[in-house]
């Protein structure tokens, strides 16, 4: 018999009039539902009021019915909320929310002052490397513009090589129109270099009190003149400014987590019957998007937390076509022929992301290698059903169980890790195919290229005398190919090649990945 449904309405009257975030319940006590608010209890009460729930639609109307207790943390401001909720969503996966149950997380601005002309770059992933962080910031398209206008302001380089020299310069054009005050040719001092990046780090620390004065005075003169449009440019711009600098310092706040690493370990050791906590959990994934590149992620848990240093990313060779099976037998075959000729320590728990075919796949393997008393299990997307050799009907573990919870962090970054190196795969495919334009490149010759430069930055870098080194390369094919990459240049052609940037930071903290 169901219980009846307790009164939320006490607790909702009680709720304070601060921002803060909310999380709805179930009869099972599992959260269902996390939302934000300017005003707690503004917010709160909407669901429950009459009106509310005669207009709602259907999923609306099923959430409200399924609230049995909210639970409530306050903040100190709108944005932090959302870096909250989006932490929280990442972390309950309440069946309600849509928003923010992927893996991506909020933007950081990294800089390195020990760099001899420290730049200043967008990541999602914050590494122990010396460097300073500012962040995350909840707004990304303002984090972006002002970004922009931070390297306009104080003159700061953003081309990628950590040491820019004059080749470099050359090609660049942020100095003729003064967004640059260019280092790379001395054009001003290392220390002066450093001043100005300084300054702008006092900026994003929020002192930004006289540039948002300087805007204000030049949006009201712009209006006053009655051009209306420029001076809606100006308060635009003022609006990303303070949504990127105001609350920087606030987001240092540590917020609740649900994620308890060992109290997770032994809830998934009592849900699979396990001798003892698993402490080393390795897991699988196949990014089989299309059979252009087919790749494969093993990430690894220790103690309950990411393993960076031992993650591994798998191009599959030996499949045709798509077959997830197959490819989950190769990758399984490969990673445990090489714990065994490499003698490295074998995990506590296999998992593998699908069901019954990708465990049965892998578990093959195993048994060929002579590994099969090694706990192995496939975690299936759809329902987070747990399959397990030699038992036809699936594990259900219930959602709130930090058991699952710990499954899902490993099964999602798995799903990251794999889904990043396929991206990386076709963006450099798709930068090696700019040679295709070049007239007179024909395919032997852009392997000699790519093969004696490593990448196509190198290569538009490179001199006509540095190509003509190559065997095969003449002088006339040389001036070609420097001419081509100039007019690329000239009509601001953005030529992306530098695949370890910001993007793939997010797929590699550590900065140490293998592939094998």
């Amino acid at each position: 018999m169901i219980a009846e449904r307790p009164d939320v309405m006490p607790k909702v009257r009680d709720l304070p009039h601060k921002p803060g975030v909310y999380l709805f319940k179930d009869r099972f006590n599992r959260v269902i539902y996390v939302g934000k608010a300017r005003d707690l209890q503004k917010r709160v009460s909407q669901y429950f009021h009459p009106a509310r729930r005669l207009k709602a639609d259907r999923k609306t109307q099923a959430l409200i019915e399924s609230i049995w207790d909210l639970e409530t943390h306050t903040v100190k401001s709108e944005p932090e909320s959302l870096l909250l909720e989006g932490k929280l969503i990442k972390e309950y996966r309440p069946r309600y929310n849509v928003s923010f149950r992927d893996d991506k997380k909020f933007l950081l601005v990294r800089v390195n002052l020990n760099d001899p002309f420290p730049r200043f770059q967008l990541t999602r992933i914050k590494k122990d490397d010396g460097s300073r962080y500012f962040g995350p910031f909840p707004h990304s398209g303002s984090l972006r513009k002002t970004m922009s206008l931070l390297r306009r302001k104080f003159h700061l380089r953003t081309c990628r090589p950590e040491i820019p020299g004059e080749v470099d310069f050359r090609h660049c054009l942020q100095h003729i129109i003064k967004n640059c005050s260019a280092p790379c040719v001395n054009k001003i001092t290392r220390a002066g270099y450093l001043a100005q990046v300084k300054q702008a780090c006092e900026f994003l620390d929020g002192a930004s009190g006289e540039m948002l004065a300087e805007f204000r005075a030049e949006m009201k003169a712009a209006a006053e003149r009655l051009d209306f449009e420029k001076a809606a440019e100006i308060r635009n711009l003022l609006d990303d400014l303070r949504r990127t600098t105001q609350p920087t310092k606030r987001f240092a706040r540590q917020f609740v987590t649900t994620v308890q690493p060992t109290g997770d370990m032994h809830a998934l050791q009592e849900a699979l019957g396990m001798a003892e906590p698993p402490q080393i959990i390795e897991c699988f994934d196949i990014s089989n998007i299309s059979t252009t590149h087919k790749v494969a992620s093993m990430v690894c848990f220790r103690g309950g937390k990411p393993d960076r240093e031992n993650y591994r990313r798998y191009r599959i060779r030996t499949v045709e076509g798509q077959d997830d099976f197959a490819s989950m037998a190769e990758v399984v075959r490969r990673r445990y022929s090489r714990v065994l000729s490499d003698g490295i320590r074998r995990p506590s728990l296999i998992v593998v992301d699908g069901g019954k075919g990708q465990l049965s796949s892998a578990r093959r393997e195993l048994e060929i290698l002579g590994l099969g008393d090694l706990p192995i299990i496939g975690l299936a997307k759809e329902r987070e059903e747990i399959f397990r050799p030699g038992k036809s009907a699936p594990l259900v573990i219930d959602h709130s169980s930090g058991a699952i919870r710990l499954l899902q962090r490993i099964r999602d970054e798995a799903h990251r890790v794999a889904n990043g190196y396929h991206q990386l795969l076709m963006k450099q495919r798709m930068n090696e195919s700019v040679l295709d334009e070049c007239p007179g490149i024909s395919e032997n010759r852009k392997r000699l290229l790519l093969r004696h430069f490593g990448s196509i930055e190198k290569l538009r870098n490179a001199t006509t005398v540095e190509i003509c080194a190559i065997e095969g390369i003449g002088p006339k094919m040389a001036g070609t190919l420097v001419d081509f990459f100039a007019k690329l240049k000239r009509r601001g052609a953005q030529i992306d090649e530098d695949v370890g940037d910001v993007d793939t930071a997010e797929g590699n903290e550590s900065g140490k990945f293998f592939t094998r």
